[in-house]
């Protein structure tokens, strides 16, 4: 009877890579450690309950609720078109629906100033026209978080949509569905995975979204002021305050990252 052959040992880890990947991890675990500790827990459910937090934990839930219908109903179709169509110019849009994920925050709400401010490039016209001002209002602040947001919503589509190929849009073109038929029957219900994480990750954007928000529609208490902004204005004056709003937003962010784990975090440990 063969004897089995056992494979052999790769040794220890090196000191040139085990040093510096648990500076690595010392360097991201720590802050958060920190904000642990030094969160006052005893006063935490009385802190949430002042009207200026409950106010901007409103807004900031209305305002990410907002983002995710928004790219829900225009990414969609978005990712649809990088997806499934063949057009001159596609890489160049691609390239385009992906700046704002490596744009300074403050460029892109200096971005939107330009472009829907009461002297820009669509906001005159809406101004002249329609009496609406943009900039500093609670729509400001959808449209700075649409802005952000967007573009994780339309790469995880379009990413789940080109995983299911377009071999079932052609059988099912082949059975007499037009576009329209096979989208909403086929490529959409085969995407819907994408789709649920494209929204969660753009929901957890828009909620922590603050360097477009605070120079597009500024910081004003129950109308432009979200969570990431109320923690800025509190951190000078109560710093107790900052640190218990700041672990709202450290909770979503690992509910997150639990919502997600069975599609991207386990697969990529296998």
């Amino acid at each position: 009877m063969p004897t089995a052959v056992r494979a052999p040992s790769p040794g220890r880890p090196p000191l040139v890579l085990l040093v510096p990947a648990l500076v690595a991890a010392t360097l991201l675990v720590l802050p958060l450690v920190a904000l642990l500790l030094d969160t006052p827990w005893r006063g935490l459910l009385g802190q949430l309950t002042e009207p200026a937090v409950r106010q901007a934990l409103w807004l900031s839930a209305l305002t990410s609720l907002a983002t995710v219908a928004g790219c829900l109903v225009l990414g969609t179709p978005l990712a649809w078109l990088l997806a499934r169509v063949e057009f001159r110019g596609r890489a160049l849009l691609r390239a385009v629906v992906t700046v704002p994920l490596v744009l300074p925050p403050v460029v892109a709400g200096v971005a939107l100033l330009t472009a829907f401010g009461r002297a820009g490039l669509v906001g005159e016209p809406l101004r002249e026209a329609f009496g609406v001002t943009v900039p500093y209002t609670t729509l400001a602040v959808v449209l700075a978080h649409t802005f952000v947001s967007m573009p994780f919503y339309v790469l995880a589509v379009e990413g789940a949509m080109r995983t299911a190929g377009g071999r079932y849009d052609d059988v099912a073109a082949t059975l007499g569905a037009d576009r329209w038929t096979t989208f909403r029957r086929v490529t959409l219900p085969l995407a819907l995975p994408g789709v649920v994480s494209g929204a969660v990750l753009a929901w957890a954007r828009s909620l922590g979204e603050f360097g477009a928000t605070i120079t597009f529609a500024g910081n004003y208490p129950g109308t432009t002021q979200t969570m990431p902004s109320l923690i800025y204005s509190t951190l000078q004056g109560d710093p107790e305050l900052a640190r218990t709003l700041s672990i709202v937003l450290l909770a979503v962010s690992v509910v997150v990252i639990g919502a997600l784990r069975g599609r991207w975090l386990v697969g990529a440990g296998r």
